[in-house]
């Protein structure tokens, strides 16, 4: 499996915690991030990961801030993208078996229930179901289109 991987100043910590578990469970990791806490703007971050999950090659992406928040609503808005701001496993298990999202997004100054390696253990473990819910991604699409 493959994986890129963008954070901002917000997420240094965890984006290196979840790259050194990713890289554990042998998943090839490009890494996009800034490792410094100077600012750096989260929508260039959400852009920069976005733009190379669409080349291919990848299996899933991830994006950082500090709340995940405002870089997930960033990659929301690059067509194709469909980021998933998970707090737990069992939303993480959701996004890939429901909505099939291709991009996870976490937040650097949140205190998760669970280890966040937990919870991303839970995408990437997990199946897209298809069937009904592909039908309404198909609708997510049009959506893009206008």
């Amino acid at each position: 499996m493959r994986c890129v991987i963008a954070n901002d100043h917000g997420a240094v910590e965890l984006a290196q915690k979840l790259i050194k578990h990713l890289n554990e469970r042998g998943i090839e990791v490009k890494y996009l991030g800034t490792d410094k806490n100077e600012s750096v703007d989260y929508p260039d971050q959400a852009e920069k990961c976005a733009k190379e999950f669409l080349k291919g090659g990848y299996d899933f992406s991830i994006v950082l801030c500090g709340t995940g928040i405002g870089i997930s609503i960033a990659a929301n808005k690059i067509k194709g993208i469909r980021c998933a701001l998970v707090q737990d496993s069992y939303s993480a298990e959701m996004a890939k078996k429901h909505n099939n999202a291709n991009m996870l997004s976490f937040g650097g100054r949140i205190e998760y229930k669970e280890d966040p390696e937990k919870i991303l253990d839970a995408y990437i473990d997990a199946e897209f179901e298809g069937g009904r819910h592909q039908r309404r991604i198909d609708k997510i699409s049009a959506l893009e289109k206008g």
